[in-house]
């Protein structure tokens, strides 16, 4: 029978463990544990936490980032994981995505497709769904803003310009980046991709607006629709 946590040494339960320590030198599953906070009589939070990781399904890869994708159905699944718990884990992640956003004030500035890809790679890379999300700059390609353009399964072509642009032509923007994910994990553009990419090209140009890219996200990897061509 597995050990319970006050029948570890200290310097070995979570809880002491970060206090001592710092929150860095906790395992994943550790940090975990302190989330879900009690076990069962037959295991402990340690243990659950463990059973909670070994959800994620994406082969050669300990990512934390699928969490945020799991619902609570899934997660109550788990014996020892009811729905409070399971309530807990979903917010605690949700905090997590928040606090990766950039903040206006870090004045970050996009020069490549690159840059694109390392803002948002860890949030859209294990994404179930495909979204579409909308950089605006200003004239020195410094972010102004993120735009979540669309959400769900649905066709990236079924987009409409009119969608896309109402925001940067609200904030007078002069420049915006499209950005996509690919569920599949293959960033390699489609050949709707390219077609709407045109057509939000021509129509921001219209209304003085300068689409500077479409990046295309995948598994750890991205492409450039425009470099795509």
């Amino acid at each position: 029978m597995p050990l319970k946590m006050k029948e570890l040494p200290e310097s070995e339960r979570p809880y002491e463990k970060l206090e001592m320590y710092g929150a860095s030198k906790l395992s994943n599953s550790e940090l975990l544990a302190i989330i879900i906070k009690t076990g069962t009589k037959e295991e402990s939070a340690f243990c659950i936490a463990q059973k909670v990781l070994s959800l994620n399904d994406i082969e050669g890869n300990n990512e934390l980032m699928f969490l945020q994708n799991l619902s609570i159905e899934e997660l109550i699944k788990i014996k020892g994981i009811g729905k409070i718990k399971a309530i807990q884990i979903l917010a605690t992640c949700e905090l997590a995505r928040r606090m990766s956003k950039p903040i206006n004030s870090l004045k970050i500035k996009i020069k490549n497709s690159k840059d694109v890809s390392d803002l948002l790679m860890d949030e859209l890379r294990f994404e179930k769904r495909e979204l579409v999300k909308l950089l605006i700059l200003n004239s020195k390609n410094v972010l102004l803003k993120i735009v979540d353009i669309a959400l769900g399964g649905g066709n990236f072509a079924s987009l409409e310009p009119k969608n896309v642009l109402y925001e940067p032509i609200k904030m007078q923007a002069q420049k915006i980046i499209l950005v996509h994910n690919h569920p599949s994990g293959d960033p390699t553009p489609s050949k709707s991709d390219e077609q709407i990419t045109d057509r939000i090209y021509e129509c921001a140009d219209i209304m003085g607006i300068m689409l500077l890219d479409h990046v295309v996200i995948g598994n750890n990897k991205f492409c450039s629709v425009f470099q795509n061509k």
